[in-house]
Order: C-alpha cells, then structure tokens, then sequence
C-alpha cells in the first residue's frame, strides 16, 4: 500500500510538471482541454483516499498517465519533441505521441477499473473481470473520440490542435486500437502483481 508519503512525493512531482506546462503553452484552450481529467482527478483522488485507497500500482500508474496527459498540453500531441524523435528514429510518417497518450488510455485505466469492479464484488471471477475490463477501456476509449468529435464541431478550426490527427483520417480507429492494446497489455502483463496489491490493501 502506498504510503501519504509516497503519495505527497508523486503530487509534488506532477504539480512541478504542471507547472511547466502551464507556463508558455502552445495553445492555451487546448493545455485547459488535455488537461482537465488531471485538474479533476488530483481533488478526487484525495477526497477518496481514505475511504477507498487503491494499490500502489494504481497511483503510480495514475501518475504516469498524468505526466503523459500535461506534457501532451503544454507542447500539443502533434507537437511534443519526443514524438519527433521517434519519427527520426523509426522512419516514422508523423508524430507518434498521441499513440502513446492513448496506449496509455487504455493501460491505466484498466488497472483502475479492475481494481474497483474486483474489490467492489461486482465481478467474482477473473475472466470476466479481463472480459469486462477490456470492454469498458474500450467503451471509454470510443466515448473519447465523441468528445473530441463534438469538440471539433463546437469549436471549428480551433479544436485542431486537441483533435491532433495530423491528416490521418484513420486516426480515430488507431486511437481505440492504441487503447485497447493498452487495456490488454495492462491486464496481461500486470495482472498478478496487481491482485497481490488488492490483497493487501483490502485485506482479503
């Protein structure tokens, strides 16, 4: 179990990022729209730790997620250095950045809801936990491509910069693929550790 101080020590980081995202950003209706879930997830992630702690997994996890998501505002996904890097390192067409923000889309928010759906009792088997994890990353992945769609048509040339496609008018699709890889990969890959984490933060 993560310990607060741990937890302060991730907060103070992720502030120090955001801070540096904040300041000189390329867009500034667009840091606000990439990183919201952010601003709102730090005061909720608060207000339920004692009630509902998660794993240490979890808030690292979280954390990670948050990192990619304020430097993704800062800079734009079409636009951070290191999606540029990996273009001249992999012959790559276009900036890749945004396949990472949405693998990750998917890789974090699967642990979190596993973790919830399994310590709440509303799944008692572990397939269909997978089955059902897998379901709503996806499910959430989809629902985040009707923001960006709506926000598109609300905000005309001036949601560009958070819609991100970069020409690609496949891009929607890889973006659901990219989460549910992520959601899969999560799952796969950190599926033990994480039940011994549950195990011992809810004591069963």
């Amino acid at each position: 179990m993560a310990s607060n101080r741990e937890l302060l020590a991730l907060l103070v980081l992720l502030l120090a990022v955001m801070a540096w995202s904040w300041i000189g950003p390329f867009d500034r209706a667009t840091w606000w729209l990439e990183a919201i879930p952010v601003v709102v997830a730090i005061p909720l992630l608060a207000c339920t730790r004692n009630r509902f702690p998660l794993t240490r997994l979890a808030y690292y996890l979280i954390f990670v997620h948050a990192v990619i998501l304020v430097v993704g505002a800062h800079y734009t996904y079409a636009r951070v250095p290191l999606g540029f890097w990996m273009a001249d390192w992999f012959d790559f067409s276009r900036n890749h950045y945004d396949r990472i923000g949405h693998l990750a889309q998917g890789f974090v928010p699967a642990i979190l809801v596993r973790e919830i759906l399994w310590r709440a009792d509303a799944v008692t088997r572990r397939g269909w936990l997978f089955f059902l994890t897998t379901c709503f990353c996806l499910a959430f992945s989809a629902f985040y491509e009707l923001i960006e769609w709506w926000t598109a048509l609300i905000g005309g040339d001036g949601s560009i910069e958070f819609l991100g496609t970069q020409g690609d008018v496949w891009d929607a699709q890889w973006d659901m693929m990219m989460a549910l890889i992520g959601a899969i990969a999560a799952q796969l890959l950190l599926g033990r550790l994480h039940h011994r984490q549950i195990a011992l933060v809810s004591g069963r």
